[in-house]
């Protein structure tokens, strides 16, 4: 099969994976746990991590006793993940031609990537995929920045910044799911843990997002700098809030 086109926002991340490390959260254990008591996920369930970037989620996965097969399609992300969960678990490939076998998997996961996905095509993949009675959990991150003193004009700069995106301008995840049909009605739960917050990181984590990657050099250096001046500048607690918002759904 040909490869799927990413879109070109997303093909930023290919660019900056060491920087996507350094500032994108862990998940704790109490996301994973939430997720797998939703899905009814058993000790040893084999789990589809899809869009798997640097591992984030794969990792906590993988703590958690899940049997995980990550799939990534950028190589500087996939070498990344593959030496974070080991190469055998690393595979190349795209949500909407998941290179594994019909009904190989308990449960699909997607950490904040689904947005990125030709949606109709990668559920149906999905589905492919997934065992009878297997589950799908779309997360989706919300760093909590409001106990910091630059919070307020960070989210300014970062908004007046952000172009078109799917996340923020496309269709919610939840309208996929009903038009996909063959799902169970989704649902969602959020789950909030704490977070570093030194201000490398928080310079990093902009600096991670895909709009802030597709800048030219020189705005990019501008506008990082003005969020370092910021945060270092500024007062924040040593962690802040990280919300993190679970839509769930199962093959009905």
């Amino acid at each position: 099969m040909p490869r799927m086109a990413l879109h070109p926002l997303a093909e930023q991340f290919g660019s900056i994976a060491e920087v996507y490390e350094r500032g994108r959260p862990e998940y704790a254990p109490a996301v994973v746990g939430a997720l797998a008591a939703e899905l009814g996920l058993a000790p040893g369930a084999r789990v589809l991590d899809l869009a798997a970037g640097t591992g984030k989620l794969s990792r906590a996965l993988l703590a958690a006793g899940f049997d995980v097969i990550a799939v990534e399609p950028q190589a500087s992300l996939r070498d990344l993940l593959a030496g974070k969960v080991g190469a055998d678990r690393a595979l190349a490939g795209v949500a909407e031609q998941i290179p594994l076998a019909d009904g190989a998997v308990d449960a699909a996961t997607v950490a904040d990537a689904f947005h990125w996905f030709d949606q109709a095509a990668a559920l149906a993949d999905i589905r492919r995929v997934l065992r009878p009675g297997g589950g799908l959990a779309l997360l989706s991150t919300v760093p909590d920045w409001s106990g910091a003193s630059w919070a307020h004009e960070l989210g300014t700069l970062i908004m007046n910044a952000r172009p078109a995106h799917p996340h923020f301008d496309g269709p919610s995840w939840r309208e996929a799911i009903r038009a996909a049909g063959g799902w169970s009605e989704p649902r969602e739960i959020r789950v909030t843990t704490n977070q570093t917050a030194g201000p490398a990181r928080i310079v990093d984590y902009v600096a991670s997002m895909s709009w802030v990657a597709a800048l030219r050099d020189e705005q990019r250096t501008a506008m990082l700098e003005r969020v370092a001046a910021l945060v270092e500048t500024g007062d924040s607690p040593s962690e802040l809030p990280l919300h993190i918002v679970i839509g769930l759904a199962q093959l009905a």
